[in-house]
């Protein structure tokens, strides 16, 4: 499955990507990460490893990429797609999940899920919910539904998008290029999307149960 086959091996497909369109890399790698939050639709994106293997990408120096401009456009990316999240969620709300199309890839299981996780962590939720995929990309649409008031989203989405630009894309330029690293990528992140899934798993399964 190519899906799988890419997250795998990301750092390939990232390198390939940087060798054929060069600077356009940027763009490509933005919108990525914009649409992972920005269009609610698209919660699979692997944002976590693409920063990271990005960051080892800026690392390299036969590359001529910058982590800081990486670490600008992520950290915009991130920020301005809950924010459109948020806004989404504001004004369409529950209209959008109950949509005959958009309900192909807004599951109200999803939504229920996050809005248990927002209910449990309150505002905090904002700045955790960013390093959990899935729950990132529903959390400010939830935030949104229950008209949360926007200057507090503003601020604590700010800080979320901020702290996971620079952990990840940061750990993936000091050690994405060790040896051992490159050797066993494909484990590494493995292990990265396993423990930024694992809270999400949980969820699920105390849901799972409840409901019985």
């Amino acid at each position: 499955m190519f899906f799988i086959d890419f997250i795998l091996h990301i750092d390939n497909y990232i390198y390939s990507i940087a060798n054929t369109v060069g600077l356009w890399t940027y763009l490509i790698l933005f919108l990525v990460i914009f649409v992972e939050t920005g269009v609610v639709i698209l919660p699979f994106l692997p944002g976590d490893s693409l920063l990271f293997a990005a960051g080892a990408l800026a690392a390299n120096p036969k590359m001529h990429f910058s982590v800081l401009v990486f670490g600008i456009l992520f950290f915009i990316a991130a920020f301005v797609g809950d924010t459109c999240n948020f806004f989404i969620g504001r004004t369409a709300g529950y209209r959008l999940v109950h949509h005959k199309f958009f309900s192909q890839f807004i599951k109200e299981d999803n939504i229920k899920d996050a809005e248990l996780y927002f209910e449990k962590y309150g505002s905090t939720s904002i700045i955790l919910g960013r390093y959990i995929p899935i729950i990132r990309t529903f959390v400010p649409f939830v935030a949104g539904l229950s008209q949360f008031p926007v200057s507090s989203f503003i601020k604590r989405s700010f800080i979320a998008a901020l702290s996971w630009t620079v952990i990840a894309t940061g750990a993936g330029y000091l050690f994405g290029n060790i040896p051992f690293v490159k050797t066993h990528f494909s484990a590494i992140i493995l292990a990265i999307v396993f423990v930024t899934l694992l809270p999400s798993a949980i969820t699920v399964v105390k849901t799972s149960r409840k409901r019985k």
